[in-house]
């Protein structure tokens, strides 16, 4: 948490944060249970330049105030783990790391798998009731639909990052 003393890193961090509560209102809901959010690409730009803890820290910072912001429903606890586990992936297997597009999909395949699906299907099916195996066969489609295109916004948007070298600087 050393990065967080150099005070461009914590403003980084903060505006990554919040450009991610901004992008929570650009939702696209299907139904009850499946939304297709953009808020990803915050999580992916604080891992990939500063590493888990940070973008762990934008995916708690975020989730949190997005709900204090302009709640949805009722705060659980379980999609903040889900936000905070997602930007710790994207540190660790894009931070350090030369950009490649290979790297960003087994990134995305892996939030895919085990926050999208496992982890965020869990929730649901506690806090609606609903039965696990119906919310992940409910959501299967939609993550099918949306890992290439995630992984394609993913990498247009680190792949610009990576060419600026003010951020290249930054991101030592």
């Amino acid at each position: 948490m050393s990065k967080l003393k150099n005070t461009r890193i914590l403003a980084i961090t903060a505006m990554l944060a919040a450009v991610s509560i901004i992008l929570s209102y650009f939702k696209i809901p299907l139904s009850p249970l499946i939304e297709i959010r953009f808020t990803t690409l915050p999580l992916a730009i604080a891992g990939y330049l500063f590493g888990p803890a940070i973008g762990g820290m934008v995916g708690l910072l975020a989730d949190v105030g997005g709900y204090i912001i302009a709640p949805t429903g009722p705060f659980f606890p379980g999609f903040t783990i889900s936000a905070i586990i997602s930007g710790v992936i994207y540190g660790l297997i894009l931070h350090h790391h030369e950009f490649s597009i290979k790297r960003v999909f087994i990134a995305q395949l892996i939030i895919v798998l085990v926050v999208n699906l496992l982890l965020n299907s869990l929730w649901l099916s506690m806090l609606y009731g609903k039965a696990f195996m119906v919310a992940v066969s409910a959501r299967l489609f939609k993550e099918i639909i949306m890992l290439p295109i995630n992984t394609a916004l993913v990498s247009l948007v680190l792949k610009a990052i990576g060419e600026r070298s003010l951020i290249k600087k930054v991101r030592a």
